[in-house]
């Protein structure tokens, strides 16, 4: 009986130790399973974790280029207004110049329309003058400087000059024909700047004396001597 009586309590006992160990053995097989099934969610919370701060990685780096393209076009924008402001800049100078120019073009033009009617006035009065008398001054070979007797003759003209205020005088230049051309149209020229400033030193105004250096003579008739010279021309205004 006694016996009996410890086998019974024996084997419940003995199984619920077995029960006891199996409900541990679950319990650990099941946590480990949910701490797996856990471990599982977390790696993938994780991983888009992950893929999310790539992609948004991703976005600051292009928002950051983004940046640097506005920064550029900025730049370039700042470049061009800074261009425009120069072009502006010689614009208007190139306005300022060509205003200028124009002036100047107006005033020669007004100028240019003057001595036209000067001229118109002078050509239409040609014929409104009469010769009222004629002179030479002779002068030695390659010579421009007046002698004593060319001086003298010249002061009669003076006089005549000095007490009709309308006679004008017109001076030709003359030479030989020895020695370059242009060697004796600068001769010419020299003698009849010797009769104006003696003229002119005399009280004669400039602008009645009208002189001309018209080089050498060609008439072989004329001796050599006779074409070293002066031509005076006294003219009056016709009435």
């Amino acid at each position: 009986m006694r016996h009996l009586l410890r086998a019974a309590v024996l084997v419940p006992a003995a199984l619920l130790i077995a029960s006891g160990c199996a409900t541990k053995d679950f319990v650990k097989e099941t946590t480990a399973k949910q701490r797996a099934e856990v471990d599982q969610r977390i790696d993938k919370v994780e991983g888009q974790v992950g893929e999310g701060a790539q992609r948004i990685g991703g976005v600051e780096t292009r928002v950051t280029e983004q940046g640097q393209r506005v920064e550029a076009v900025g730049s370039r924008v700042g470049t061009l207004e800074t261009s425009v402001g120069e072009v502006g800049g010689v614009a208007k100078g190139a306005q300022e110049r060509a205003n200028s120019a124009m002036a100047r073009a107006d005033g020669a033009m007004v100028r240019a329309d003057e001595v036209d009617g000067r001229l118109t006035r002078l050509w239409n009065n040609r014929n409104a003058r009469s010769l009222v008398d004629t002179a030479e001054v002779r002068f030695g070979f390659g010579k421009a400087d007046l002698n004593d007797g060319a001086q003298t003759s010249l002061l009669g003209l003076v006089k005549e000059m000095k007490e009709n205020p309308r006679l004008t005088v017109e001076l030709e230049g003359y030479t030989d024909s020895v020695g370059p051309a242009e060697y004796n149209v600068a001769l010419s020229q020299r003698r009849v700047d010797a009769v104006r400033r003696f003229l002119v030193q005399q009280g004669i105004e400039q602008t009645r004396i009208h002189a001309i250096g018209l080089g050498p003579l060609s008439d072989r008739s004329l001796p050599a001597e006779q074409k070293r010279r002066v031509t005076v021309k006294l003219v009056a205004l016709a009435d």
